[in-house]
C-alpha cells in the first residue's frame, strides 16, 4: 500500500467522487500527508476551501505509474486547520487564498498577510492598508518597485526588487489585482455556464481549462464523451501549445534584444491562430468544449486549413532554431541565466517547461494519461540546466512534438457524434489536463439538479511564480524581464 493510498484509507470515504478517491479526515492524518509533503513522497497538487467549514488537499504520487491522485478533506469545526505551508512552503499563498475567500484560518500559518484581498473588501469604505513586504538588511541595499501597472499590454502585478547596485538580492511578487471571484460565479451556475467560466480563467489557457473543467463534470456524472469529441479536444490543445510556445519563444528573444525571431515566431504564431479559427470558429477555441463532448464539428475546409498551417510551421521553425542557437549574443544573455535548481522544481510540483528545464520528469497526458494520449504517440521533453536557455528548448521540442500530434490527431479522427447530452444530477468529479505552460486541475462538485454547488480551478502558475523570486536572486535587474518572459507564469489563472 503507498502512503497516498494508505492515507485514503485512514479517512471516511466520500462516495461518488470519480475518477479518485475523496476522504474526510481527522488531525492525525492531515499532519500524517503534510509529513508526506515536506519528505518529498508526496507532491501538491491543490489546496482550496468549500462552504466556509470544509479544506481540501490534492494530493499525487509519482511513485506509481500511472501516477495517482488523492483528495484529502478537513473539516474545521473551530474555523481552523493545521498550516501546510509552516512545513511545505509551495502551500503559503493556497493557505492565504483560503483564509481571504473562506475566513478558514491555517493555524501556525508562516505569513498571516492576506493575497487576494488588497484591503479593499468588506465595506468597501475602508482605505487600503500599507503591504508589509519583506525586509533585506545589508549594506548599500535599494528597493526598485515595479508595476502594478506596465508599460505592455499585460496583466497587473507588482515586483518589489531589493537590489545591491544592479544586482537583485530579493524579489517579493505582490498579485491579486485580477481577482474575478470565479469560485462565486461558478456557485449555481448550469453546467454551459460553468464551462464558460472556466474557459475565460486565463484567455491563452482556454482549451486546457475547459478540458480540465469538462472531465470533472463528467467524471462528476459517470458521462464519457464520444471518441471523435476527445480527439478534436486534444487537436485545440495542441494548436494551443504550439501557438503559445511560438509566442514565448519570440518574446524571449525579444528580450534579449533580437526582435528579428520575435518578428518570425508572431507570423507563425498568427497562422497557427488563424487556422484555429477556420477549425472552430475562435482563434483562441474559447466557448468550443462542453461536459458531453465538444460544441462544433471539425470541416473538411477546417481540416486543410490546419494541416496547412502545420506545414508551413513544420518547414520555417527549424531554421529559426538554428538562428538561435548560432547567435552568440544570444546564447551570452541566455544560458546560465535564471537557474531554476531541480530540488526546487519538485518540491513545488513545478509544472510544464519550467518543470522539465530542471529535470522534472512530469506531464499529466502521460503521467496522467486521459483520451485519447493513450493512442497517440509523443516524447516528453526534459533538460537539466534550469535556465532561460533550458526552458527555450523545452518549448522548442515541445512544439515539434505537437506538430507531430496534430497530424496524428487528424490521421486517426474518429467519425461519428461530437456530443452527446448529459444527465442532470448530482456528484463529484476532479480532473487535471496537460496546459502549456502546465497542469491545470478542476474539481467539481455538482447540485442534485446539474447545476455547479462548488468548483475550484488550479493554474499551474500557483507554483510557478514563487519559484521566480528564487531564480532571480543574484542576477541583474536587467535580465528580470528576461527571466520572467521564460517562466510567462499567468496573472488572471493564478488569481483567479
Amino acid at each position: 500500500m503507498t502512503m497516498l493510498s494508505a492515507l485514503i484509507a485512514k479517512g471516511k470515504l466520500i462516495a461518488h467522487h470519480r475518477p479518485w478517491p475523496r476522504a474526510v479526515v481527522g488531525g492525525e492524518v492531515w499532519r500524517l500527508a503534510v509529513g508526506g509533503l515536506a519528505s518529498g513522497n508526496l507532491s501538491l497538487l491543490g489546496l482550496w476551501g468549500d462552504e466556509a467549514t470544509t479544506v481540501h488537499m490534492a494530493l499525487l504520487d509519482e511513485t506509481v505509474v500511472p501516477n495517482a491522485v488523492g483528495v484529502v478533506s478537513f473539516e474545521c469545526v473551530n474555523g481552523m486547520f493545521p498550516s501546510i505551508g509552516l512545513s511545505h512552503p509551495p502551500a503559503i499563498r493556497l493557505e492565504r487564498t483560503i483564509r481571504d475567500l473562506f475566513g478558514l484560518v491555517p493555524h501556525d500559518a508562516p505569513d498571516q498577510r492576506s493575497w487576494l484581498d488588497h484591503g479593499r473588501w468588506g465595506d468597501g469604505k475602508a482605505a487600503a492598508t500599507a503591504y508589509p513586504f519583506l525586509g533585506a538588511e545589508g549594506e548599500n541595499l535599494h528597493q526598485i518597485p515595479v508595476g502594478p501597472v506596465h508599460a505592455g499590454i499585460i496583466e497587473p502585478g507588482h515586483f518589489r526588487f531589493t537590489a545591491s547596485g544592479e544586482t537583485i538580492v530579493r524579489l517579493e511578487e505582490r498579485l491579486g489585482y485580477v481577482h474575478k471571484g470565479i469560485n462565486a460565479l461558478m456557485g449555481g451556475a448550469s453546467l454551459e455556464r460553468a464551462a464558460s467560466l472556466a474557459c475565460h480563467t486565463s484567455g491563452d489557457s482556454a482549451v486546457a481549462y475547459a478540458i480540465a473543467f469538462a472531465r470533472a463534470a463528467e467524471a462528476a456524472l459517470g458521462v464519457t464523451p464520444p471518441p471523435r469529441a476527445v480527439y478534436l479536444r486534444a487537436l485545440m490543445a495542441e494548436l494551443e501549445r504550439i501557438a503559445n510556445h511560438l509566442g514565448d519563444f519570440g518574446a524571449i528573444c525579444n528580450d534579449a534584444s533580437f526582435g528579428l525571431l520575435h518578428a518570425h515566431c508572431g507570423v507563425l504564431r498568427e497562422r497557427t491562430l488563424r487556422a484555429a479559427a477556420a477549425a472552430f470558429g475562435h482563434r483562441l477555441m474559447m466557448d468550443c468544449i462542453l461536459p458531453g463532448g465538444v460544441e462544433k464539428d471539425l470541416s473538411s475546409d477546417g481540416v486543410l486549413a490546419v494541416r496547412s498551417a502545420i506545414a508551413d510551421i513544420q518547414r520555417a521553425f527549424p531554421a529559426l532554431v538554428q538562428i538561435y542557437d548560432a547567435t552568440a549574443s544570444l546564447q551570452d544573455r541566455t544560458v546560465g541565466t535564471g537557474i531554476l535548481k531541480p530540488e526546487l522544481a519538485r518540491k513545488f510540483a513545478a509544472g510544464g517547461y519550467i518543470g522539465r528545464a530542471s529535470g522534472r520528469n512530469f506531464d499529466t497526458r502521460r503521467n496522467l494519461v486521459y483520451p485519447p494520449y493513450e493512442a497517440l504517440s509523443f516524447d516528453v521533453p526534459v533538460v537539466t540546466p534550469g535556465d532561460v536557455d533550458a526552458r527555450v528548448d523545452v518549448r522548442v521540442r515541445e512544439i515539434a512534438e505537437s506538430l507531430k500530434l496534430v497530424n496524428q490527431i487528424l490521421d486517426k479522427l474518429p467519425v461519428g457524434a461530437y456530443r452527446e447530452d448529459v444527465p442532470e444530477r448530482g456528484g463529484e468529479g476532479i480532473a487535471l489536463a496537460e496546459a502549456f505552460r502546465g497542469d491545470v486541475l478542476a474539481w467539481v462538485r455538482l447540485a442534485p439538479n446539474g447545476t455547479i454547488a462548488c468548483c475550484h480551478l488550479r493554474d499551474a502558475s500557483w507554483f510557478q511564480w514563487p519559484l521566480l523570486e528564487v531564480v532571480v536572486e543574484g542576477n541583474i535587474v536587467a535580465d528580470f524581464p528576461l527571466c520572467n518572459k521564460s517562466f510567462n507564469c499567468s496573472y488572471s489563472g493564478h488569481d483567479l
